[in-house]
């Protein structure tokens, strides 16, 4: 018997093939880019804004390169890929449903007869012969009406004596029973889910050369690009050589401005200083920037030091040396009188800030103290657009210029002789007549303080009411114990008034019932903390904090940083009534990081360090004692809880 191939001309079926292979595609690229991203850019959507009016010079240039950042990070090709797919599949579904379905027909000669299954042969008989009288062809006669012809009255009647002879015939019967048709096998017919233009006359080469591109064109060079692409980027989704260069710049001690130049080091900063702008205004910058640096005194705070100058200048490579020129213009609010170097100035500023990102886990491998706070410290200059080598916490303020800040701190450091650089928090912390006295004395009007002092109300000061160490549902630490490191504190910003006092309800950890496995394995609820004020960064910052345990005397870090991005409780909320501004709830909030206990019983010392890695001057440490106990102790104690009562 021969064998047929039947294409869908209908388009029955082809419709779920497509729809089957385009969600195998789509649905995984659509969960990629709804599900919540592991970063705490991921909570930038949520998170409420600091308000202010304050808008800093060039703010449209930082407006154009924060959309054009915010268009690097929507993921446009997936996007599109993502849309593409779900258009071809309810095009797909559109066919399914209005394409009307051809059920196949089952020959069967009782139905034909028009008989019951039970029959017997002489019922059979009677009934052909009662057929026989009205639709043999020679006792009908077309009824154009009904839309009978010869040809349809005589086909009828052959498939009346079919099925009679198939329920008589005994070889015909056999052929029915084996078959299903009493003329015996019949060909095999084969069907493809292909539409039939595939494969019409003429479409042949077109289907040739597509097959032929997408498989050996388009499958390869997928492949190619995806394997190539994993072998140039590390997990931090930074490039391979970008991440030797920066590993050949790491030294056990660093400051600030060495990560600077470690940062600058890498490739990324190609993608915006490609082609003509490698050398364009290189000259003009260098020109602005050692001017500024020759200009500022020592005390001024706003220069490169002499050993940053000496590395600008042994750099040969254009593209490096203008990265590393940009990069400190934007640390030190240059102004490059250049609209187009002002774009690449604060363009380079998030890529910077990614680097130094994958830079700290280069120190992090390394474990030493020094290069993981000096990171920390850069990702603050980077967010708020100070320089590393001298932090002035007031910069962060609005219209606060170095000069206001020098005048400011020399006229409180007579009254109190401390060196170091005002932070936001003491500077809100004076009377509100001497803070306007001394800040107009400095050259800041009140109508500016005002602005200033409405920002440092709502900036997110963490402050640590308690921090203690302790095993989930112990009462001692034992060698090799897995241990919970709690830091209760309270989000409180400057300048707050009327703070209520913590209670000791707030600062407990009490651990959920041996047995409730559901709280146990409950996860908390996350609230994020308002989006970073940072009016130069041509980007949106989630603050971070990081809190990891070190050894001052090794200067090396035993506990590896935990980050938090979101916590627990609602720390802040937005007040319509003010503006949109966001007010503290003072809620105490709870952040936790778990490891395991050293194998040796004794007391441990260390120093718990808190960093804000978008903030200045919000950095918290204190001395930290882990005492560990003998494991006899905790046993004791366990079989002390385990005495049963006497019997009655």
């Amino acid at each position: 018997m021969s064998s047929e191939y039947n294409y869908d001309a209908d388009a029955q079926f082809f419709p779920f093939f497509v729809l089957t292979v385009s969600s195998l595609i789509t649905l995984p690229l659509t969960y990629s880019l709804l599900r919540s991203p592991s970063d705490a850019a991921g909570t930038s959507s949520k998170a409420a804004h600091i308000a202010s009016p304050y808008t800093p010079k060039n703010a449209d240039i930082i407006q154009t390169s924060r959309a054009k950042q915010k268009r690097k990070e929507l993921r446009l090709k997936r996007m599109l890929t993502a849309a593409t797919g779900w258009l071809t599949m309810a095009y797909m579904i559109y066919l399914m449903y209005v394409t009307a379905r051809s059920q196949p027909t089952v020959w069967n000669p009782y139905d034909i007869l028009d008989i019951g299954m039970s029959a017997s042969e002489k019922q059979i008989n009677s009934r052909y012969r009662k057929l026989s009288v009205t639709m043999h062809p020679d006792k009908r006669q077309p009824n154009p009406a009904l839309n009978e012809t010869v040809e349809s009255i005589n086909d009828a009647w052959v498939e009346i004596v079919k099925a009679y002879k198939a329920l008589t015939d005994e070889e015909i019967r056999n052929n029915y029973i084996q078959y299903g048709n009493p003329d015996g096998k019949q060909s095999t017919s084969f069907g493809i889910a292909l539409p039939s233009i595939l494969v019409a006359e003429g479409s042949g080469k077109y289907v040739l050369v597509f097959y032929g591109a997408l498989l050996g064109i388009g499958l390869p060079w997928l492949v190619g690009k995806w394997w190539y692409g994993m072998q140039k980027m590390t997990r931090e989704r930074v490039l391979v050589t970008s991440a030797g260069n920066m590993f050949t710049e790491y030294r056990e001690r660093m400051d600030d401005s060495d990560v600077v130049n470690a940062v600058s080091s890498a490739l990324e900063y190609r993608d915006v200083l490609h082609g003509t702008k490698e050398h364009s205004g290189l000259g003009k910058l260098e020109k602005l920037l050692l001017q500024a640096s020759e200009a500022s005194t020592e005390d001024e705070n706003s220069a490169m030091k002499p050993k940053d100058r000496k590395r600008l200048e042994d750099l040969d490579d254009p593209v490096r040396r203008k990265t590393f020129a940009m990069v400190w213009a934007y640390l030190t609010r240059l102004d490059l009188d250049d609209r187009t170097l002002e774009a690449e100035k604060y363009e380079l500023a998030p890529t910077a800030l990614q680097l130094n990102e994958a830079f700290l886990s280069i120190c992090l491998a390394y474990g030493f103290t020094a290069p993981v706070l000096s990171s920390y410290r850069l990702s603050q200059s980077l967010v708020q657009a100070i320089p590393p080598t001298q932090r002035l916490p007031l910069m962060q303020l609005p219209h606060f210029t170095p000069s206001i800040i020098r005048d400011l701190e020399q006229k409180t450091t007579a009254n109190n002789g401390s060196k170091d650089h005002m932070t936001i928090q003491s500077l809100m912390a004076l009377p509100t007549e001497q803070r306007q006295a001394l800040v107009q004395a400095a050259g800041l009007t009140n109508d500016r303080l005002k602005i200033a002092e409405n920002v440092a109300r709502q900036l997110p000061y963490l402050r640590v009411e308690k921090a203690f160490f302790k095993v989930q549902g112990e009462k001692f630490i034992i060698p090799s114990s897995l241990v919970q490191f709690v830091v209760k504190a309270r989000f409180i910003p400057p300048g707050s008034t009327n703070v209520p006092p913590v209670t000791d309800e707030d600062l407990k950890d009490i651990d959920p019932a041996e047995g409730d496995i559901q709280a146990q394995k409950q996860e908390q609820e996350q609230h994020p903390v308002p989006l970073a004020h940072a009016p130069y960064l041509a980007r949106e910052r989630s603050p971070r904090w990081h809190i990891f345990l070190h050894d001052t005397r090794q200067g090396k870090i035993a506990v590896p940083p935990f980050t938090f991005s979101a916590f627990d409780k609602q720390s802040f909320e937005v007040d319509s009534s003010d503006g949109g501004s966001v007010k503290p709830t003072y809620n105490v909030v709870t952040l936790k990081m778990q490891f395991q206990a050293p194998p040796q019983p004794g007391e441990y010392k260390f120093q718990m360090q808190m960093v804000c890695d978008s903030y200045l001057g919000f950095d918290h440490r204190q001395e930290a004692v882990m005492v560990i106990e003998e494991a006899s102790k905790a046993q004791a104690v366990d079989d002390e809880s385990e005495i049963s009562e006497p019997e009655e």
